[in-house]
């Protein structure tokens, strides 16, 4: 980076092909395959904007993921606006796992019947006991213990179906 930043071409250049294989590896393991190459060129024009910024005598691969995790994160909240499925098998460090599984879990849920996303949220995600959400939607405790089971079943389904 330093040698880069002094206007060896070489280096910079040598620098770039290196970020974007370890980049490829990264975004492989945290999204779609169609997604991986976008977030790859996007991260490696924001290291190219922000190079100035880097302290040579700082490890720069702290710095290099700092810039992919926000690009990781753009890319999910770009994919969430498109419905964009999120593989649910995805290998990843477990702050990263949260962020992934809540969007995956907001798009599985968004695929169920309104009833029955409503009574997963409320007991499963919410904590509330079966008494406490037929009280809140109106539904019969049994109506809830249905939807939450059919629901479920529903999810799993469409989890298998995007590991495919």
């Amino acid at each position: 980076m330093a040698r880069g930043r002094a206007g060896d071409a070489r280096a910079y250049d040598a620098l770039l092909g290196e970020t974007a294989v370890w980049l490829g590896r990264y975004f492989q393991r945290r999204l779609p395959a169609a997604h991986v190459e976008d977030a790859v060129q996007e991260t490696l024009i924001a290291l190219h904007h922000r190079r100035h910024d880097f302290d040579c005598s700082q490890p720069l691969r702290p710095w290099l993921a700092a810039i992919a995790r926000f690009k990781w994160v753009d890319r999910l909240r770009l994919m969430e606006r498109e419905k964009t499925p999120v593989p649910c098998d995805s290998h990843v460090a477990s702050h990263e796992i949260d962020v992934l599984s809540c969007h995956a879990v907001s798009g599985l849920l968004g695929q169920l019947r309104p009833a029955q996303a409503e009574a997963i949220r409320l007991v499963k995600i919410d904590g509330l006991s079966i008494m406490e959400a037929s009280a809140a939607t109106g539904q019969s405790q049994s109506l809830i213990k249905i939807n939450i089971h059919r629901g479920l079943k529903r999810m799993a389904a469409g989890c298998l179906a995007l590991a495919d």
